[in-house]
């Protein structure tokens, strides 16, 4: 196949309800591997949406993240998101040391036994709901709070400091580029606070996560001082954003779509399936996450991307191929597609995918047993949808019971 000769222009900012992009869905009917320019950055990127394409790209060590530094990338932010010492820049083995680490706070094991203080925390929650009366935002009193309690709670950030590294966490997400200093300045204080944070946990360990990263060796190597800084940054960011929206377009979609919320009331034993359904069906972000770029010539999908070439993939439309998925635009609550890409794939998979999975189980399942009769409080072309940053999810979202 030749090299395309169009290059696909590529703002990715679609803001309808959670219907996936259009853009997106030409790109992977017309041309999955396909050339583009982005919002921001500079030049032209490789983009692939097919499922088995997506796969290569991330799984081959011929496409590099790390190679990446130090370039000015197309991407959807003004300002790059990560960190030049990011383990989301990472390759292996540098990667594989830092994952290794962090991995042992997020098996299945740690996970369950997080399950009873994050069903507490749901029931304390909904019990503040249901006293505030229907309706109530949905968002204001769940969504908002839930992801962030937890993962704050793991890495022991005080109470009084969260709202704040919360309006940080939302300001570096920004796609508009008048919002490009605002967001530089609210990655120098996460960043800064981190590191004030870490330095403190390895003077005086706690019973929390950053003290047990501090304290974790690979062989005989401990984080040193920058790594820990950021890997606590960078699981406060990730750690909440996926759940925090997540739980707000479950809701909706399941509201929206009657017929599968009656399904799930009358099997509630299908919630795990479901809940997998639900991650692969919504389209939670704008666009792309970071690219990698080709260390060598490289065929993938029938063309050529050359040595130095930055490529991005699409999770987003790898979960809606039809070569993978039959009827990818249905939501089917008894598919339990597991092998989704909502986490991403290969070496930079969410190290925190079981965490996100458990507290979706845990809020949504108690919402619906608690509350038989919910349902928006408003119609759903009242919803207002955030469409000032990468990710998709309602501003509010008012229920009745």
């Amino acid at each position: 196949m030749e090299k395309p000769a169009t290059v696909w222009d590529c703002p990715f900012k679609h803001d309808t309800d959670l219907e996936f992009d259009p853009l997106m869905r030409r790109l992977l009917a017309e041309e999955p591997v396909a050339r583009i320019r982005m919002p921001h950055g500079e030049g032209e990127a490789w983009l692939v949406t097919r499922y088995e394409d997506v796969r290569t790209v991330t799984t081959d060590r011929r496409f590099s993240r790390a190679a990446g530094i130090g370039r000015d990338l197309p991407r959807m932010t003004p300002e790059p998101i990560a960190q030049v010492e990011s383990i989301n820049l990472m390759d292996p083995p540098a990667h594989s040391h830092l994952r290794r680490l962090v991995a042992k706070a997020f098996t299945n094991r740690q996970v369950d036994e997080m399950r009873p203080k994050t069903q507490r925390i749901v029931d304390a929650l909904l019990d503040e709901m249901t006293a505030h009366g229907s309706p109530a935002d949905l968002v204001r009193h769940v969504s908002s709070r839930l992801p962030l309690m937890t993962i704050s709670e793991m890495l022991g950030i005080p109470e009084e400091d969260r709202p704040r590294l919360r309006e940080c966490a939302v300001t570096m997400m920004s796609t508009s580029p008048e919002g490009r200093a605002a967001a530089a300045a609210a990655k120098a204080e996460l960043r800064t606070y981190f590191t004030q944070l870490t330095g403190r946990r390895r003077r005086n360990p706690a019973d929390d996560l950053l003290s047990a990263l501090a304290a974790s060796r690979d062989g005989e190597e401990l984080l040193d001082d920058s790594e820990l800084a950021v890997m606590g940054m960078v699981l406060m960011v990730t750690g909440h954003d996926t759940s925090t929206y997540q739980i707000s377009n479950i809701v909706y979609t399941l509201l929206t779509h009657p017929d599968e919320l009656g399904t799930l009331r009358a099997r509630p034993d299908l919630l795990p399936k479901a809940i997998e359904e639900l991650l692969r069906f919504i389209p939670f972000r704008q666009g792309v996450g970071i690219a990698r770029i080709a260390m060598e010539d490289v065929e993938v999908g029938g063309v050529t991307i050359r040595a130095g070439e930055p490529v991005h993939v699409s999770y987003l439309s790898a979960n809606r191929d039809e070569r993978m998925f039959d009827r990818p635009d249905e939501l089917d609550l008894e598919r339990g597609a597991a092998n989704h890409m909502t986490f991403g794939h290969g070496t930079h998979h969410c190290v925190g995918a079981h965490l996100a999975r458990m507290e979706l189980q845990v809020a949504v399942g108690t919402l619906l047993n608690r509350f038989p009769k919910l349902r928006l409080a408003v119609p759903r072309d009242e919803i207002d949808w955030n469409s000032g940053s990468i990710w998709r999810y309602p501003q509010a979202l008012p229920v009745s019971w």
